[in-house]
């Protein structure tokens, strides 16, 4: 199974609560961990790293606190991925890094590996922040479809 982290999960739920705020005024972490329902801790160490990575900026100061180093619009999943997990790769062999997999030079899937895993780098590029911080609209239920369909038969 291939899976991300809680911790990136959680900073991209962090990301998204920035993301939000048109006017890109400072968030501190106890208001961010509050919005996420997070724990501080937890806030405070990922929001470290996101800045470190250089998504988010500090500030300094009694009103500092957050903000998204670059507009939402410009932020992409594989950015926010790369830079809680590193590079995204399926496989060792598709690292970027050569010589991680000791059968790269034999295998004989190497290159449909490294064809899926531009793939999936690919639709991660494609989505970014602003996206994620605008909620899908719901689908109806199966049961409301099925209702629906019956009333307007019946009318």
């Amino acid at each position: 199974m291939i899976r991300m982290t809680r911790l990136t999960d959680y900073g991209i739920v962090l990301l998204t609560y920035f993301a939000r705020d048109p006017q890109f005024t400072l968030h501190n972490a106890r208001d961010a961990a509050a919005s996420a329902r997070l724990p501080l801790p937890t806030v405070n160490k990922i929001l470290k790293a996101l800045t470190k990575k250089g998504l988010l900026v500090s500030h300094r100061g009694v009103k500092g606190g957050y903000s998204l180093a670059r507009r939402p619009e410009d932020i992409s999943m594989a950015d926010i991925i790369t830079a809680t997990e590193g590079p995204v790769a399926l496989t060792l062999c598709t690292s970027g890094f050569p010589g991680q997999c000791v059968q790269e030079s034999c295998c004989p899937v190497h290159g449909n590996w490294q064809k899926i895993n531009d793939v999936v780098r690919q639709a991660l590029e494609s989505v970014k922040l602003s996206e994620m911080a605008r909620p899908l609209p719901k689908e109806p239920s199966p049961l409301t479809r099925i209702t629906a369909r019956k009333e307007a038969l019946v009318s």
